[in-house]
C-alpha cells in the first residue's frame, strides 16, 4: 500500500467520523465531511467507497452529489433549514461578534450554492384521480 493511498484512507475515515460527530454538534458540518470521505475513498479504496455509497444514511448524500441529476428539492430545503437552525443556535451559544459574522458569511455562501444547484425531478407519488365512466 502506497503512502498516498494510506493517507487518503486515513483522511477519509477521519472525515467520516468527524461528519458523524457533526450530526450532534452544530458547528461541525456533516455533509461536506461525508463528501470529502467519499472523494478520499474513491481515490484510495474501492471497497470503502462502495460501502459508503451503499450505506443506509450516507449513501444517498454521496449518490445525489455524484449524479448529474441534481438534488431533491425536499433535501435542499431541509438542508437549508437545519443549517440555519444549527448556525443560529451556535451564534447564541458562542455569543461572539466575529463568530456570528463568520457563521453568517458561511451560511450565505452555502445557501447561495445550494439554491443554485439543479433540482432533480421526483417521480409523482400522488394517486391519480382518473375514473372510468
Amino acid at each position: 500500500m502506497t503512502g498516498k493511498r494510506l493517507a487518503l484512507i486515513i483522511l477519509g475515515w477521519l472525515s467520516l467520523i468527524t461528519g458523524i460527530i457533526g450530526i450532534f454538534l452544530p458547528l461541525l458540518p456533516t455533509t461536506p465531511l461525508v463528501l470529502l470521505a467519499a472523494w478520499c475513498f474513491s481515490k484510495s479504496s474501492e471497497r470503502f467507497h462502495a460501502w459508503l455509497i451503499q450505506h443506509k444514511y450516507f449513501g444517498p448524500i454521496v449518490s445525489d452529489w455524484q449524479s448529474d441529476q441534481g438534488i431533491p428539492k425536499k433535501a435542499r430545503n431541509r438542508a437549508l433549514i437545519f443549517m440555519w437552525a444549527g448556525m443560529t443556535l451556535s451564534m447564541f451559544i458562542v455569543a461572539r461578534f466575529w463568530a456570528t459574522i463568520g457563521l453568517c458569511v458561511i451560511g450565505i455562501a452555502v445557501s447561495i450554492h445550494l439554491l443554485r444547484m439543479p433540482l432533480r425531478k421526483e417521480p409523482n407519488t400522488e394517486p391519480s384521480n382518473s375514473h372510468s365512466e
